[in-house]
């Protein structure tokens, strides 16, 4: 790849599915993968062979027999030669990211720095989570020991909008734990996932530890199905989400790590510091071109500060730079043609509902053909319970605008929707921030910050139909270990404690 990403560039070389410590070419189901920034910049060609599904879990079940009996320093050992390589690849990490998604150069450096900060985060704070833990008389005057055990090979089906952060997320702590991997990439994002086993190559693991498997929907249900998964690290939609718990329901000892979707709301009290609640709002519902689980979809505003909030922030929306990743933008396009006639759908939606009309979201001519829109905001003059627009998530920049006389009233529309993933309270006062942080039903409560723009030293997930009970981040060694209890005793037969009704000779 050269080191500027012009328009003519060549597509990225297809080398295949991944077990077994090489690659494999399938020749099945092509797609191509065209820049959804520049359609003339044709990025990758993908080709799909679902019986690839059944070879590259028998290379991680191969594998997981010698890499869970490693040492942890082993595995660590091998862990940091893959952090090196994230290293010395960075640049080229964020580039292919933004060629293949669009997204800013900004925010692609962020996402490649962030592979190897994962691994230092796992193996310095959360593998301390998972340390074998003494309980002194667990029985009588017999210690027991709580030692967490790998669950065995882990399917992880990624998303779109972080396509090497996200997935890594779940690889990083699986491996460390002594798990072996499947990784199936989102079908839009083919070159990233390649790219992450060339890494994985280069970093010369183990073979059959890691392993990738191309595809589309059927061979992500031939994952998720396999007879010899033991557990599903997932994040993307509730609708995806839910067709896997389907998939699995007579798999009850599979574990299930689902991330889905979001509908998240920042609620700003009336001594908020407003510029600071307006920018933090602006950025948490525009980031990424609105395409992360986590961007703000609602904002309820204190009626005494409503108009003013709403000025500063419909200004301040209007004057975004939007545009080919290379230039200096806050957003580019959404991911594919059908992600923006579904956000171009959702205005007539809105004002079909009677919602006012404050921004309306068009289609943009950046001087590159790509999905770029313009951001949308409408205000809600009377909340509707059947409203498409107000539950739906959108996955895209736009935001609806709330006038609330209370802090009760508020409380009562943060909750009102299916989702539970993310939300943030502007104010001065801790005690309103604390006090509405246990009435809000979400998985992540931020004070004065954006609802999006989470840390991997804390836990991330979601209630409802956010998340299923098996937060990410900080948390991910709880859902790819086993909590196993022993009772240990070496002091030898002792003939006076023979239960009653058992005749010793």
């Amino acid at each position: 790849m050269p080191d500027r990403l012009g328009v003519f560039m060549q597509p990225m070389e297809y080398k295949g599915n991944f077990f077994n410590g090489a690659f494999h070419k399938a020749d099945k189901n092509a797609w191509e993968k065209y820049s959804p920034a520049d359609l003339k910049d044709h990025v990758f060609t993908a080709y799909e062979n679902q019986e690839h599904v059944d070879q590259a879990v028998d290379s991680a079940r191969e594998a997981f027999k010698t890499w869970s009996k490693l040492s942890l320093d082993e595995r660590k050992a091998a862990l940091l030669r893959l952090k090196q390589v994230y290293q010395d690849r960075e640049e080229y990490i964020a580039r292919c990211i933004s060629r293949e998604t669009g997204k800013a150069l900004w925010e692609t450096r962020g996402e490649a720095k962030a592979l190897a900060a994962k691994i230092d985060i796992t193996i310095n704070a959360s593998l301390d989570l998972v340390k074998d833990q003494k309980v002194s008389a667990a029985v009588g005057d017999l210690d027991g020991y709580i030692r967490y055990k790998p669950k065995g090979v882990m399917a992880i089906v990624g998303p779109f909008n972080f396509p090497a952060h996200l997935p890594n997320g779940h690889m990083i702590p699986a491996l460390l734990t002594g798990n072996t991997v499947v990784f199936k990439p989102s079908e839009m994002t083919p070159a990233t996932g390649q790219l992450m086993a060339e890494m994985v190559q280069a970093a010369n693991l183990p073979a059959g530890v890691f392993n990738l498997v191309q595809g589309q929907v059927d061979t992500s249900k031939r994952l998720v199905r396999h007879d010899y998964v033991d557990a599903v690290l997932f994040t993307g939609s509730y609708e995806t989400g839910l067709r896997i718990k389907q998939d699995t329901l007579s798999h009850y000892w599979k574990s299930l790590a689902l991330e889905m979707g979001g509908k998240n709301a920042s609620f700003v009290w009336k001594d908020a510091d407003l510029d600071k609640a307006v920018y933090d709002c602006l950025f948490g519902a525009y980031a990424s071109a609105g395409q992360r689980c986590s961007c703000t979809s609602r904002i309820l505003l204190h009626k005494d500060i409503h108009d003013a909030f709403l000025e500063k922030f419909h200004q301040a929306a209007k004057k975004i730079q939007i545009g080919y990743f290379e230039e200096d933008v806050f957003y580019g396009p959404l991911i594919n043609e059908a992600s923006m006639e579904r956000y171009l759908r959702f205005q007539q939606i809105a004002e079909r509902e009677g919602h006012e009309k404050i921004m309306r979201g068009k289609q943009l001519d950046v001087g590159k053909e790509g999905y770029y829109v313009s951001p949308s905001i409408y205000k809600i003059n009377e909340s509707q319970k059947d409203s498409v627009f107000e539950h739906e998530e959108i996955f895209g920049p736009s935001v609806a605008v709330y006038s609330v006389d209370s802090w009760e009233q508020s409380i009562e529309l943060i909750n009102d929707t299916s989702y539970g993933l993310a939300a943030s309270v502007f104010t001065k006062n801790r005690q309103v921030y604390l006090d509405a942080f246990y009435e809000i039903k979400a998985g992540n409560i931020n004070w004065n910050r954006p609802t999006c723009g989470a840390s991997s030293k804390l836990p991330f997930g979601g209630e409802k139909k956010s998340g299923n009970g098996w937060p990410s981040g900080h948390f991910a060694v709880y859902y790819c270990t086993s909590p196993v209890s022993a009772i240990e005793d070496d002091s030898g037969f002792d003939s006076t404690k023979i239960a009653t009704g058992i005749q010793w000779d």
